[in-house]
């Protein structure tokens, strides 16, 4: 995922280049969280891994098109007491695992 334009300065390209390696440090996160944990919400993600909730509902579906991860199909309660969506390893993952 392109993090600047091309018409953007040169210090916007050396952010989204240092953001990408954050990015990748998230995903990785994640990931071992729902393999270790099981299936999990954002909030639930968040309260084991310690990334705040907004970081991780921007790494999910990067990480979802990059077929680690999918949606369950059911929803969870969140920290807030709302229902949000459940997240999983993606099944065919979990055989390489």
């Amino acid at each position: 995922m392109f993090r600047a334009r091309n018409t953007d300065p040169v210090t916007s390209w050396l952010a989204a280049d240092s953001a990408k390696e954050l990015a990748k440090h998230h995903a990785t996160i994640i990931v071992d969280c729902l393999r270790k944990n099981g299936k999990l919400g954002k909030d639930g993600i968040s309260n084991l891994t310690g990334l705040n909730p907004i970081q991780i509902a921007r790494r999910v579906k990067e990480i979802e098109r990059d077929g680690l991860i999918c949606l369950t199909g059911q929803t969870v309660r969140s920290n807030s007491n709302r229902m949000e969506q459940e997240w999983q390893i993606t099944p065919t993952q979990l055989t390489l695992i």
